[in-house]
């Protein structure tokens, strides 16, 4: 009777009920993920670098928008002795006391089909003359002209085809930022999951051990199990004991790194929920690949590459031969004492000038520069088509490693639940008497790692399920283009 009652203590006691020290926080592997999104510093870094990016393609747009600028020295009070050259070649030291005040209203526009630019200018300026008491009027009412390089190196129209990929590569980079930041916090996720399964398997086996060598003292004292067994099983017990104390170190360390990572405080217990082991979507090659294309920053990129070593090209060219500015302006201008007779019949004032430049000799430095472009073109296009292929590799072999992973998972899946039920089925044919102690542990053993192998089945399909969202930008659940406002 003694022997019986302690296996129905056995069969009620193998339930391992968790100690509730606190308070507890379910989390799911989503709900990590959200709050590494929102709170992580890498979060906040992705969201600093897009601000960045922003405010430069804002200033890129604004070389392209009428610029108008306010310019002038008031006052421009001066007095102090400057030397004045004789008509004979001696200099002699006189006396200055003057104001000489100027305002200047400018205006510019940029063309970028031809690289020049529209100006346009007025001015006033006054001088007080304080020894002599004379004053002086000059302005220019208006003057407009217009400023063109020839055969130079058009800098406004280049930018105008580069600076926008750059923009969108940008926006699709911090989209990527935060598919990575998903794909990292699912690893410490993972990390912290598996040390709290560790912690269970271990809790678990100690109990269970503990019970069993309750039994096993009986049974020896009734003659039925050798003394080796019962060493054998307070071997275990201590290697138990041990597994309880290794792995609430792991969990507290795994805990440490996850709160670190996503940004949170506090000293509520973090309890995880097992992620599902299906996810309701359908994934191709082909599919991933197009989104791929259209979506991520790498595609843009390799457009961008490739334009901006055409670019060199063309300014290496640019700067090559003849180099000119043409520069034409008409306007007028005037002086007298007062304000109102400088705008009184003004003198019409007029410009023409070509400025240029020739290299008579450079012994082929222009030419080099020229090639030297032009090749590095040449690398950079070979470049972009090695990258495209890596590209493509990748994607092809994360779609194949998700799917593989799917049927992975159901099958670690039935592993776990075929090594569950042997060990139960082992332990209690060795409180029969019906398997040794090796066996015994054996058992232990399997269901064990068939727990761990779960987890780590898990991890993998999440972790591929969030990679293939990181290539291809995509939402295959929601059948959505990926996009953080």
């Amino acid at each position: 009777m003694k022997y019986l009652y302690l296996i129905l203590i056995l069969c009620v006691g193998s339930r391992v009920f968790a100690s509730k020290g606190g308070d507890t926080v379910n989390l799911s592997l989503r709900q990590v993920v959200e709050m590494a999104k929102r709170n992580s510093i890498a979060a906040k870094q992705a969201t600093t670098v897009r601000e960045t990016k922003y405010w430069l393609w804002r200033t890129f747009k604004s070389n392209y928008q009428p610029q108008l600028s306010l310019s002038g020295t008031l006052p421009g009070y001066s007095k102090t002795t400057q030397p004045v050259l004789q008509p004979d070649g001696t200099i002699i030291f006189r006396p200055v006391h003057n104001d000489n005040s100027s305002l200047q209203l400018d205006f510019s526009q940029s063309i970028t089909a031809t690289g020049g630019t529209v100006y346009g200018t007025t001015s006033m300026q006054r001088f007080y003359d304080f020894d002599r008491n004379n004053q002086l009027y000059n302005a220019v009412p208006y003057a407009i002209g217009y400023s063109q390089p020839l055969f130079q190196f058009n800098q406004l129209r280049w930018d105008k085809k580069i600076e926008p990929l750059k923009f969108n590569e940008s926006k699709q980079a911090y989209i990527e930022a935060q598919e990575q930041i998903a794909i990292v916090v699912s690893g410490y996720f993972f990390d912290l999951l598996l040390a709290q399964v560790n912690l269970q398997i271990a809790e678990t086996n100690f109990t269970n051990t503990e019970k069993i060598l309750t039994i096993a003292k009986v049974k020896f004292e009734l003659g039925k199990v050798s003394k080796n067994e019962i060493l054998q099983l307070q071997l275990e017990r201590l290697n138990a004991k041990k597994a309880v104390g290794t792995a609430k170190r792991d969990m507290e360390i795994a805990t440490l790194n996850l709160r670190t990572y996503t940004g949170t405080e506090g000293e509520e217990k973090i309890a995880l929920e097992l992620p599902g082991a299906t996810i309701d979507m359908s994934v191709s090659a082909d599919k991933v690949l197009a989104e791929a294309f259209e979506n991520r920053s790498d595609a843009i990129g390799f457009m961008r590459r490739i334009a901006e070593a055409k670019r060199d090209v063309a300014k290496a060219k640019g700067q090559s031969g003849l180099i000119a500015t043409l520069t034409a302006n008409i306007g007028f201008s005037n002086t007298a004492r007062n304000i109102p007779e400088v705008y009184h019949n003004p003198q019409n004032q007029q410009l023409l000038q070509l400025q240029f430049a020739i290299p008579v000799l450079d012994w082929g430095r222009s030419k080099s520069r020229v090639k030297t472009a032009q090749a590095n073109e040449q690398f950079i296009q070979y470049a972009v088509e090695q990258d495209k292929q890596t590209f493509k590799q990748q994607i092809v072999t994360q779609v194949t490693l998700f799917n593989m992973m799917k049927d992975q998972l159901v099958f670690t899946a039935q592993a776990d639940s075929i090594a569950s039920e042997k060990y139960k089925i082992a332990r209690d044919r060795y409180v029969l008497g019906d398997l040794s102690i090796t066996d015994l542990s054996i058992a232990f053993q399997e269901n064990d790692q068939a727990k761990r192998d779960y987890v780590a089945a898990l991890r993998d399909f999440w972790g591929a399920y969030y990679q293939l969202r990181y290539l291809s930008l995509y939402d295959f659940e929601k059948k959505e283009k990926i996009n953080y406002k």
